[in-house]
């Protein structure tokens, strides 16, 4: 973004005069001071009134989220003079991310050092966009429906928004800062560059009920990869960028515990077999009413509740060319079964280090894909969870979304997998919101 670059060579200087300390940027040579304050005071578009009321919209994910309190500590409208952009950590296809801090909470440049153990530090990610820049590659509609996303969400696995702000033509939006890189780089400290089944099955356990969570909503991912899965300073996860996402109607239904028998074979997937449900509402992902209804949010344990964005639908190309599933490939509409092809291609990649249907172009992936077999590295596994993992992945990586695991019932069939057998799925619920 060359805009941008020129953006941040304008802002060598924060508004106080101080230089920024850029030594210490681990993923990136390129610094970047605090916003000017003579170029963007007036072109702020938040109010008082409007920080007043999205402040006790804020919604921490856990106990003690020092950022949160922190901006609930600001008494008036969050600008770009209260930050202090630190370095550069990432760059995507509609924005730059920045880390940041904000003034008067006792972070500093040098603080960098102590990012994983200095839980005071209040540290953020600010995501920068250039909207004339989106406006020439007509991406506009992206940034707006990822900012629309962010205002959703509520789970321990997925991003907090703290605040947004326009100035000039930059968009600005605040976010929780993730301290341990992504998966994508962790893979590659790993023995052989790989994870071993046990923490793969860790990642993918909270990957799985971050993916549960947004198809309640009628979200579909649309770019999950290991590179979008962030580790937060204490070990868990939070998916990032939703810029390709579809939002569509969710379909729930509620069902009995009579609804299906667990005698069947837990590889054979269980929408396969009669039960009995109860259809409510369809909702838009969009709709300010999602989840208001308390039978809903009041289900006893015996009764399962299950939305799947089954009817969603599009034809655009998105997302990474190893992992966008062979109906995209191949120009075929696509639905929410697309995101359970990429959860298949996504452990795989966890466990033996490369994805499955990868070529040395774009084009020969994509053919690949289409029309290559699934085979794994070796012709047997080497343990019985290994080979729970490949029945798995193999129901994933099924080349018709008609039949593909998930496809019907989301993360409700994905869950009876021997592979999670030992994942206590109540300890991934909401009592760890707060």
């Amino acid at each position: 973004m060359a805009k941008l670059s020129s953006f941040c060579k304008m802002l060598e200087r924060d508004s106080d005069g101080e230089a920024v300390n850029s030594s210490h940027s681990s993923m990136s040579s390129e610094s970047c001071s605090s916003f000017s304050r003579l170029s963007f005071d007036a072109a702020a578009t938040t109010t008082a009134a409007d920080f007043a009321t999205e402040t006790l919209c804020l919604k921490p994910h856990r106990s003690s989220d020092f950022g949160y309190s922190a901006i609930r500590s600001k008494k008036t409208a969050l600008t770009f003079r209260d930050f202090r952009l630190l370095r550069r950590i990432g760059a995507g296809d509609i924005g730059t991310v920045y880390l940041c801090t904000l003034r008067g909470t006792g972070s500093s440049p040098a603080d960098q050092d102590r990012e994983s153990s200095s839980s005071s530090s209040c540290f953020y990610a600010m995501k920068v966009v250039d909207k004339e820049a989106l406006a020439l590659k007509k991406k506009v509609h992206r940034a707006e429906m990822e900012r629309k996303i962010l205002k959703m969400l509520d789970h321990p696995f997925l991003p907090t928004l703290y605040a947004e702000f326009e100035a000039s033509h930059f968009s600005c939006i605040v976010m929780e800062y993730c301290s341990g890189g992504d998966l994508h780089s962790l893979r590659h400290k790993q023995p052989n560059k790989r994870f071993s089944l046990t923490s793969a099955r860790f990642y993918a356990a909270e990957v799985l009920v971050a993916l549960e969570y947004l198809h309640m909503l009628g979200i579909i991912y649309r770019d999950l990869k290991p590179e979008n899965v962030l580790v937060r300073s204490d070990g868990h996860i939070m998916l990032s960028d939703f810029d390709l996402s579809l939002c569509s109607d969710a379909i729930p239904a509620v069902e009995s515990p009579d609804s299906y028998s667990d005698s069947g074979s837990l590889s054979t997937p269980s929408y396969t077999r009669p039960r009995k449900t109860t259809t409510l509402t369809p909702f838009s992902c969009l709709s300010t009413r999602l989840f208001r209804s308390r039978k809903i949010q009041t289900l006893s344990p015996n009764r399962l509740f299950v939305a799947e964005p089954v009817a969603a639908r599009s034809r655009s190309f998105v997302g990474t060319h190893e992992y966008v599933s062979p109906e995209v490939a191949s120009g075929s509409s696509h639905g929410n079964a697309v995101d359970w092809w990429a959860f298949g291609i996504f452990l795989y990649e966890l466990i033996y280090g490369r994805t499955p249907f990868a070529a040395p172009s774009n084009e020969n992936t994509l053919r690949n894909i289409v029309k290559k077999p699934l085979a794994f590295p070796t012709p047997t596994p080497s343990s019985a969870l290994e080979g729970h993992a490949r029945d798995l992945i193999s129901g994933f990586l099924n080349k018709d979304p008609e039949r593909r695991l998930g496809s019907k019932r989301g993360a409700a069939d994905v869950k009876k997998h021997p592979f999670f057998k030992a994942s206590t799925w109540r300890w991934y619920g909401p009592s760890r919101r707060r």
